[in-house]
């Protein structure tokens, strides 16, 4: 299977501002030397060894998560601004997908805000979309937000076929992959899900504020979480922050480090980052989460981050 990520902030969209752009650039000019303008190549070479959180961005739209099964099955986790820009880019490369699997972790804004942009996919008769969650009668809580005054196009304005699926506490098949969902600590609720094909396992876990009993070694947890190649979750906070925080319903770094480790999880995504976090501070949440993982535990996962258009193959 393969995962891209289309948003990977939290709470509220947050496009890059004029300022952080000067920033960005001012940082490059700092670092130029006579020598780097000397031809094409050392300018390519100057380029190449900029830091990460000078050259690129990690992104501003808030939470969607694309997976691609091996059958050409997609699947899309949480409707975020994020939607938009998938939506686009299957327009752009012409890929005629007519059928979509979106799946729902919970219902706050920032998790949904971009369906009614999902285009021209939800207003196209020629596609199918269903949506999933473990929640009883979802399809009120999305119309309930897609009204007046709150927008002016209403769900029933999708053209597109659309069929709901409450999922069962076994889980739902598409094909030979499994999902299966559980229950993280949120305020309001949300789910974490796992989806495993043909021996590879990813589990999508955002707004997730680990817990003590979340480290709890029964039955259940067991099969959700041991051994999964790729865990995607929330690690919107410094552990300060969470301290500060708490029930908020999100995550350190560090904790979610602690908690791919004690789970022998292959790779771990920092996803749903701080709005109010800058690039540059993003970044240096990535290094040090890769030497919590390096220094402090008996197994080490490897620490990846989430930013708008990273691909990573299960």
């Amino acid at each position: 299977m393969k995962v891209k990520f289309w948003g990977v902030r939290g709470s509220i969209p947050v496009p890059l501002t004029n300022m952080q752009l000067q920033r960005k650039i001012s940082s490059v000019v700092q670092r130029i030397k006579p020598e780097d303008l000397a031809s094409p190549e050392t300018r390519e070479l100057f380029i190449s060894q900029l830091p990460d959180y000078i050259f690129s961005t990690v992104g501003g739209n808030t939470t969607c998560v694309e997976v691609l099964l091996e059958d050409g099955t997609l699947i899309i986790f949480d409707a975020g601004t994020g939607i938009r820009e998938l939506g686009l880019s299957l327009l752009k490369q012409d890929k005629h997908i007519r059928h979509y699997h979106i799946f729902f972790s919970h219902f706050h804004w920032d998790h949904i805000q971009g369906l009614l942009f999902f285009s021209p996919q939800v207003y196209n008769p020629e596609c199918s979309i269903t949506f999933y969650s473990p929640v009883k009668n979802f399809k009120e809580i999305l119309s309930n937000q897609m009204k007046l005054p709150y927008f002016p196009i209403t769900i029933d304005k999708f053209r597109a076929k659309i069929n709901y699926v409450t999922i069962p506490q076994e889980g739902v098949m598409l094909g030979d992959a499994k999902i299966a969902c559980r229950p993280v600590y949120h305020p309001g609720g949300c789910f974490a899900y796992r989806i495993t094909e043909n021996g590879k396992s990813m589990i999508f876990s955002t707004d997730t504020e680990l817990r003590e009993a979340d480290f709890l070694k029964n039955e259940k947890a067991i099969k959700f979480y041991e051994n999964t190649d790729l865990l995607v979750i929330d690690s919107q906070y410094t552990l300060d922050e969470a301290l500060e925080k708490y029930d908020w319903g999100h995550t350190s770094f560090s904790l979610g480090v602690e908690f791919a480790s004690e789970w022998m999880v292959k790779k771990i995504v920092l996803f749903h980052h701080e709005p109010l976090y800058e690039d540059k501070k993003i970044y240096d949440i990535l290094e040090k989460a890769r030497w919590y993982a390096n220094n402090l535990y008996s197994y080490s996962p490897e620490v990846i981050l989430a930013r708008e258009g990273l691909e990573i193959e299960v």
